[in-house]
């Protein structure tokens, strides 16, 4: 149904994130990681699975990043080899810059059979070298596979100064792309901004809008929430000292991830922008992962709960 949710341009998609096993890890590690994985995913009703591709990002800033980058699997190669018995749909990223026309043009046509999902995503700096350009990637896409229903990142944090991440948008969509999905946000007041200069754009240009994906993800240690500094995720002052000053950071984040996406979906719902969440854990420690499937269970209650009383209204 994720196809037919995101053409239709509905409310209430919900996925889930996850980062592939490292490289460096043994055939049976990954075989391990990828089982659990599946055990922990399998029972939730989610619309759809997110796989990340990781690139590294150390030209986008000067600060030590706080955990070292490793190289992951590729996403697609980890989806078909070891989360195939996963019968949902994933959503493939695919970091554009590192791959060459050939490699991206031979991974979109594969399988053109079935649903395809991807979500490109261009180069971390403007220092960075590239293979392919983001533009180059969306005519690539036309050419090669056109029913690839194509998304994109969106970072409402770019709001805050630059003030255009709604015509980024706009930009990405006349490229095709068919949903967004954002970086984590802590930040209603970024959120909330791009949101509404995305509805009265879309409003005052007759521009039908597409489905807005939230990413929330819990937070707990410091050292995840360096980790979340370093990514770029705005966290207001009162937000940070609230985690910090806390007994348990871990819960302290999941209840206010809750209250961030109900917020944000109540705004939403209001000027009928569709929106859904993904859901995701930074960290592979156990304990927020498993807060991170809490969330999972949280937010299916908010849309059922936010979403009938839409209806009703």
């Amino acid at each position: 149904m994720l196809k037919e949710k995101i053409l239709r341009r509905e409310s209430g998609i919900i996925t889930y994130g996850l980062t592939p096993p490292k490289q460096r890890n043994t055939l049976e590690k990954i075989q391990e990681i990828s089982q659990k994985q599946i055990e922990r995913i399998q029972n939730l009703e989610i619309d759809g699975l997110v796989i990340y591709d990781i690139q590294e990002e150390a030209d986008r800033i000067k600060d030590e990043r706080p955990f070292p980058f490793l190289p992951t699997l590729d996403p697609g190669l980890y989806s078909n080899k070891y989360l195939e018995e996963l019968n949902i749909p994933k959503i493939i990223y695919r970091c554009v810059s590192k791959y060459t026309q050939e490699e991206l043009s031979e991974w979109m046509k594969v399988d053109t059979a079935q649903d395809k999902f991807s979500v490109f995503v261009g180069a971390a700096s403007r220092k960075q070298k590239v293979n392919l350009s983001l533009q180059q990637a969306y005519h690539l896409r036309n050419e090669v596979n056109p029913d690839l229903l194509l998304g994109a990142v969106t970072i409402p944090e770019r709001h805050i100064i630059k003030h255009d991440e709604h015509m980024r948008v706009i930009k990405k969509m006349e490229n095709g792309c068919k949903y967004f999905i954002s970086q984590a946000v802590y930040n209603v007041e970024a959120s909330k901004n791009f949101l509404s200069d995305y509805y009265y754009y879309c409003m005052k240009n007759q521009i039908e809008m597409v489905p807005i994906i939230f990413t929330i993800t819990p937070c707990g240690s410091i050292k995840t929430l360096e980790f979340m500094r370093w990514l770029g995720i705005s966290i207001p002052r009162w937000l940070e000292n609230d985690l910090k000053s806390t007994e348990n950071i871990l819960e302290k984040s999941v209840d206010l991830s809750k209250e961030m996406y109900k917020e944000l979906l109540d705004f939403a719902l209001e000027k009928g922008i569709p929106f859904g969440c993904n859901i995701e854990s930074l960290s592979v420690r156990k304990v927020e992962i498993e807060a991170s499937i809490e969330l999972v269970e949280a937010v299916q209650q908010i849309n059922k709960r936010m979403l009938y009383q839409q209806v009703q209204a």
